[in-house]
């Protein structure tokens, strides 16, 4: 069973809901022409890693808390990718990514802790 407390406790979830934030404040820069495009697309990714985290911890299954990891770890990558092609269009510069990029390997591998520690402890 996952563990009892709010996912706003979580430090995972808390940085991700600042990513989230950063790559709103990011993406005002992005010409209009993309607004349906990479703007909402990055957006919906970025908003997608905080949500996954609070569903799988709110599911109340360790099943289900790993699953939603594995969708918030995948939502991660596709963020990474999509500003990886915004500066590549030239929507960012490369330094105005360094923050996010760095926060981005950080909850990855905060995501990546948290689906071993459930699963060892499923396990035992």
């Amino acid at each position: 069973m996952a563990s009892v407390g709010s996912h706003r406790e979580l430090i995972v979830w808390q940085k991700a809901m600042n990513v989230v934030a950063e790559c709103y404040n990011l993406t005002r820069s992005f010409p209009n022409d993309e607004r349906f495009g990479l703007t909402s697309q990055l957006r919906r990714a970025a908003v997608s890693i905080p949500s996954n985290i609070a569903e799988g911890k709110g599911r109340g299954t360790t099943g289900a808390y790993v699953n939603h990891l594995s969708i918030a770890a995948g939502s991660l990558a596709e963020v990474d990718t999509q500003i990886e092609l915004a500066v590549k269009l030239g929507y960012l510069n490369a330094s105005s990514v360094d923050s996010v990029t760095i926060k981005l390997e950080e909850i990855g591998r905060m995501i990546s802790g948290l689906k071993r520690s459930l699963e060892r402890n499923a396990n035992s």
